[in-house]
């Protein structure tokens, strides 16, 4: 009898973490836990305004890796943007599912900055498919 590892990430293994983030915890179908350091590539204007797609991409990949699944796909988000991010904000994704039955997945997530104020809150819909979505 084996046991898998609910801390090994098995999703978006790819991703960028300088764009997306890092993982630095997981509980496979539980919780996960990724961190971002917001640079000057993501600025939106001459003040460091950083473009809130980073902020909601962090909040997306931590809901992905919360279910952590390799098959996992986001159907639904909403999201509320709190506080503007600039460049040299550290940013941590902090994303729980709520009890789910069958393969879709409620996923709720906030991000904090650095002086732990929310920037952002909200909820992600995602459902495990039995093969990779681009895959027929």
């Amino acid at each position: 009898m084996t046991t898998e590892d609910q801390s090994v990430q098995k999703t978006h293994l790819s991703i960028s973490e300088e764009l997306v983030g890092k993982v630095v915890k997981v509980e496979t179908g539980v919780y996960a836990e990724v961190t971002l350091t917001v640079n000057e590539k993501m600025k939106a204007d001459q003040k460091g305004l950083i473009h809130g797609g980073f902020t909601f991409g962090l909040a997306d990949y931590a809901a992905m890796v919360a279910v952590n699944d390799p098959f996992v796909v986001l159907l639904a988000s909403d999201v509320r943007f709190l506080k503007p991010v600039v460049i040299g904000d550290r940013l941590t994704a902090r994303a729980r599912i709520s009890p789910t039955e069958g393969r879709k997945q409620k996923v709720s997530c906030d991000v904090i900055n650095q002086n732990q104020e929310k920037v952002l809150g909200g909820e992600f819909l995602c459902m495990t498919l039995d093969k990779h979505v681009l895959e027929r």
